[in-house]
């Protein structure tokens, strides 16, 4: 089992949540897509889960909510960064050309938190652990296996995150195009630009890819249960992977991976 028995290091991927209209629609949907556990928090928390796998934390759900006069906020699941000091962070943010979406505030004795949106436009969350570490569990099925951005400019993104979050660019071996973010050396997570056969006007986005054991048959479950295939399982340089949406529209990834190069 992948279980995280270390702290995450500043600028890693270390949770995701989703944002739902009907959050128990979704709570029944990815429980029955990935054996998640999960029901519907506290009042104190905003009703928030925390989704376990095997008893780990493994993702977040909450209730979309219209805040003061602004509308509820996408269907999406948002990618949060590690970080030691969120307001440090997020004034990094604000000085190499991001857009500060929600103030950094304290969660209880878990942490402190905020939602910034990239140059481009892509939209990010920052979670400076207390109390809550993180995802504690990832890379085996039914849990988070890679976080990617897909940006249109590679080049302002890049320049961005390394001065923001220190996430470094590297090309990735084998994969043409296609770019592996960095932390001290280690490669947690990747980017590329927006892939020419996306739908016209797709935004910049991080996509969240969920490791699974069998591609196919999950799309397939996916389907039956009211999901969308956006991209068909298909073969490539990681895996065998599809790009779905879940019944109220929020897009991810499903991959059954394999060793690069083999």
């Amino acid at each position: 089992m992948a279980e995280i028995t270390t702290p995450y290091q500043p600028g890693t991927p270390c949770w995701i949540d989703l944002t739902a209209p009907d959050q128990q629609a979704a709570l029944d949907f990815y429980s029955g897509l990935f054996g998640w556990s999960g029901e519907i928090g506290p009042a104190e928390f905003g009703g928030y889960t925390v989704c376990t796998l095997k008893d780990h934390p493994v993702a977040g759900v909450m209730a979309a909510q219209a805040m003061d006069d602004q509308p509820a906020p996408p269907t999406v699941w948002t990618t949060y960064f590690c970080s030691t000091d969120a307001q440090a962070t997020s004034e990094a943010i604000s000085r190499n050309g991001g857009t500060v979406l929600m103030p950094v505030m304290d969660v209880m004795d878990l942490g402190r938190m905020m939602v910034a949106a990239d140059p481009t436009g892509a939209v990010f969350g920052v979670w400076q652990a207390r109390e809550f570490p993180g995802a504690g569990i990832v890379n085996e099925s039914g849990a988070l296996i890679w976080n990617e951005l897909n940006t249109s400019d590679r080049e302002a993104a890049s320049a961005f995150y390394a001065e923001a979050l220190g996430i470094e660019t590297i090309p990735m071996e084998g994969a043409e195009g296609y770019f592996a973010l960095t932390v001290n050396g280690r490669t947690v997570g990747g980017l590329q630009n927006i892939p020419a056969g996306a739908p016209s006007g797709t935004p910049p986005h991080w996509l969240a890819y969920f490791s699974v054991e069998n591609t196919d048959r999950t799309v397939a479950k996916l389907s039956a249960e009211g999901g969308t295939v956006l991209k068909p399982p298909f073969d490539m340089v990681a895996g065998r992977m599809a790009l779905v949406q879940d019944p109220q529209g929020a897009p991810f990834a499903l991959i059954a991976p394999q060793p690069m190069g083999s």
